[in-house]
């Protein structure tokens, strides 16, 4: 039986706002639950969890959702590494100082 996952404040708190805005998305957009719900190969409670910001809820169904919504593309930029802040200035931290070409050795002909 797998261990229970609690997620931190921080994860809680996002998930709430993710999932707030896929309300307001949906709104938006004027399409009621259940028709999201039938696009995203959901159920209308699914979907009511996933507006909820539930973190049982699979990445797989938010997934499905946002391309329901039409916004798919973002879920796909999340960690590109072009907005990788972190990680660039880590990756330039760990250049080297110098770089030096390596003589070639005299192969015989």
């Amino acid at each position: 039986m797998p261990t229970p996952h609690h997620p931190s404040a921080a994860v809680r708190k996002t998930l709430a706002k993710l999932g707030e805005d896929i309300r307001d998305a949906r709104r938006r957009r004027r399409l009621p639950m259940a028709v999201v719900a039938d696009r995203a190969f959901t159920s209308r409670s699914t979907l009511q969890r996933v507006e909820q910001g539930d973190a049982a809820v699979s990445v797989g169904i938010y997934a499905a959702v946002l391309q329901a919504l039409g916004l798919l593309d973002g879920l796909g930029q999340l960690a590109d590494p072009a907005v990788d802040s972190v990680g660039q200035a880590m990756a330039v931290e760990s250049l080297p100082r110098r770089v030096r070409i390596k003589p070639r050795k005299n192969q015989a002909s």
